[in-house]
């Protein structure tokens, strides 16, 4: 049962995929679907004293459908052909009558759902004209008008709530597209500024050394060349997984990794190599595997905290500690430097915290910066939820 249904979606998908490149297609396919049903009246066996099924009142129908083909493209004026085309088989053929009347439903829902307010406008004018109309070329009866109403009024409707369930659509694939945007500035925010923030400092501290320890020049540039060998490695990471979805082969190519967990002693050890900035990196608790969100956002949430280490806190010690709780994950990024000063709050490390809090909100966890628990230094302290045993990179 698995299989037919993924099966049959897949045609679903295929089908709306193929509808939506090819819209006259989909268009063809309405009319020819509306002739079939507008057929049956004319092959099934009727009654004694009916009118004739003639060849002329089978083609008069014909016309009226040909109309629908250009229903998107000009549905105001497919409408009037429709009620020309019905009001010329009432007057001059004598054939057999519809249980609906599907080429006027057709148009008026397509009108509801695509057109905008003034031809919706036009559209109800003419059929508080038209419909009473049709009525009295066919029965004059008071059921038909009521029946004619209702059927109409509930292909309006049902073109409204197409039309209102696109723009959802819609608005959701922008604040997804929003959202999208938002993450990789992050994470261009977190790559650029590690890196540049590191370079600098080495960078200054480059000339002292060469003059009184030249080892320690030689030990600086390299650290300098490595910061902005791995800066470009995570930027190719990013664009690579950009280029993705423009990809000639339908964006299915193997992504790069995430920097996770892993990556961590190697961060700290390129912030160490600078020079000047004792970095110390433990772990606590059962150390498992994590997601590959949390894992990612374990290992921005470090970077962009030892980033406002190396340039605002002037401090010798950082401290990085990830502690593995039952059901949660806290990372925690002291220093001793020089702490939060006063009238300056919320400037250290300025939208590089605000990225912190909400990669920690989006995964369901929580963050706080400040003063550290002894009253010295900054601390970052964020919780993520885990759950007790996970698949590693889901």
């Amino acid at each position: 049962m698995g299989d037919i249904r993924g099966g049959l979606r897949e045609w679903w998908e295929r089908g709306r995929a193929l509808g939506a490149a090819n819209p006259f297609l989909v268009d063809v396919g309405v009319a020819l679907l509306v002739q079939g049903a507008m057929t049956m009246p004319f092959v099934v066996p009727r009654a004694a004293g009916a009118p004739p099924a003639t060849w002329a009142a089978y083609g008069l129908s014909t016309l009226g459908v040909v109309p629908l083909v250009w229903r998107r493209r000009a549905p105001v004026a497919a409408l009037f052909a429709v009620l020309a085309a019905n009001g010329l088989y009432r007057l001059t053929v004598d054939g057999p009558g519809q249980p609906l009347p599907y080429t006027g439903l057709v148009v008026v829902y397509t009108i509801a759902a695509l057109s905008p307010a003034r031809k919706r406008l036009v559209t109800g004018l003419v059929l508080l004209a038209a419909v009473p109309v049709g009525v009295w070329l066919n029965t004059r009866s008071a059921r038909e008008l009521t029946f004619s109403v209702f059927v109409f009024a509930a292909a309006y409707v049902f073109g409204r709530l197409t039309d209102a369930r696109q723009r959802a659509h819609r608005v959701e694939a922008e604040q997804a597209a929003a959202r999208e945007r938002a993450r990789i500035a992050r994470e261009m925010h977190d790559i650029l500024s590690h890196a540049v923030s590191l370079m600098i400092v080495q960078a200054e501290a480059g000339p002292v050394a060469v003059r009184v320890a030249p080892e320690r020049a030689e030990a600086a540039f390299d650290a300098i060349s490595a910061t902005g060998r791995d800066a470009m490695v995570q930027l190719r990471r990013m664009l690579g997984v950009l280029r993705e979805g423009d990809d000639d082969s339908g964006g299915t190519g193997p992504r790069e990794p995430q920097p996770g967990v892993g990556e961590l002693a190697g961060l700290c050890d390129r912030v160490r190599a600078g020079g000047g900035l004792d970095v110390v990196y433990r772990t606590a608790g059962a150390v498992r595997p994590l997601p590959g969100a949390v894992a990612a956002t374990v290992f921005r949430v470090v970077q962009e905290a030892l980033t406002n280490t190396v340039r605002h806190a002037g401090a010798r010690t950082v401290t990085v500690q990830l502690t593995y709780g039952d059901s949660d994950l806290c990372v925690r990024v002291t220093d001793d430097g020089r702490g939060p000063q006063a009238g300056a709050a919320g400037r250290r490390g300025g939208h590089g915290l605000v990225g912190i809090r909400e990669r920690a909100v989006a995964l369901g966890g929580s963050a706080v910066t400040g003063r550290g628990a002894d009253g010295r230094g900054f601390e970052v302290r964020v919780r993520l939820p885990v759950p007790a045993a996970v698949e590693a990179g889901r």
